[in-house]
């Protein structure tokens, strides 16, 4: 699925296309993906001036001037496309006044579109959940602490959880916990603020840097102009089992990143450097 940095991503290239634009043409292949979409859908984009978007956590939202936004979340395999032919499973299409085309192509169909009113986003069924955003000053050592205090899960399921932080997945999970030094089977309340003070720049410093690769090309993801991201060649863990760990001096000092499973998940650590 995509996480924040690869829908961060495709945000900002649908942005660069899209704002300011008026829908000149709408058309729908289907009424449903993931779950119905509403009835009308179409009659309310066609005309409507695409006015800017939002990210929260692993949602986009499209502004419309009618005081509406298009919740979009391209599930587990979903992707846009920007002026591309139509292709297999491409369920939404959006042509502009310009003649720009837009394509929504989710094969496994887990993804969703939905409406709300611009005003009430934030108390979407999907959203209203949602924990703070990583990247923003709110998020902080101080408030993920507190929400650690007690509990008796992994960090790093904690951390997938999204109403503890929202976007993240299984891929930054891992690579913030390298960073950080922290074991992804300690417990979630044995954290504290002295590790999230490590924790919490780790997140944000690895999500960045995601961001600015135009995130992990895995399975389905590219970006809408058909470019592949980037950063899986950066990952210091993910999918690196075996492999050397740049912190540890060599064979005889360290194992390599190890591999393990976690509530059906893969995780990537280095138990040498990680505790």
């Amino acid at each position: 699925m995509p996480e924040l940095p690869e829908v961060e991503t495709v945000m900002r290239g649908l942005a660069a296309k899209l704002e300011g634009r008026r829908l000149a043409r709408v058309v729908l292949a289907r009424p449903d993906l993931r779950w119905p979409i509403p009835e009308g859908f179409v009659q309310f984009l066609s005309g409507a001036r695409v006015e800017g978007f939002r990210r929260r956590g692993k949602y986009m939202f499209m502004r419309l001037d009618r005081a509406l936004s298009v919740l979009i979340h391209l599930g587990m395999s979903g992707r846009m496309t920007i002026d591309s032919a139509p292709q297999p499973h491409q369920h939404l299409t959006l042509q502009t006044d310009d003649g720009t085309l837009i394509g929504f192509v989710d094969p496994r169909r887990f993804g969703a579109l939905d409406l709300v009113a611009t005003e009430a986003e934030d108390t979407h069924r999907l959203i209203a959940g949602l924990g703070p955003e990583p990247l923003d000053d709110a998020f902080s050592p101080a408030t993920l602490a507190a929400s650690l205090a007690g509990k008796k899960t992994p960090i790093k399921a904690a951390l997938l959880d999204q109403s503890i932080v929202a976007g993240l997945g299984n891929i930054y999970v891992s690579e913030a916990l390298f960073r950080a030094g922290i074991l992804p089977h300690r417990l979630a309340g044995t954290i504290g603020r002295g590790r999230a003070g490590r924790l919490v720049p780790a997140i944000k410093t690895t999500l960045t840097d995601a961001i600015a690769a135009g995130g992990s090309s895995l399975r389905d993801y590219v970006q809408p102009s058909g470019e592949l991201g980037y950063f899986q060649h950066a990952w210091k863990v993910y999918d690196r089992a075996g492999q050397p760990c740049e912190r540890c001096p060599g064979p005889a000092a360290c194992a390599g990143i190890s591999r393990t499973v976690q509530s059906g998940r893969a995780t990537y650590f280095c138990a040498r450097t990680q505790t």
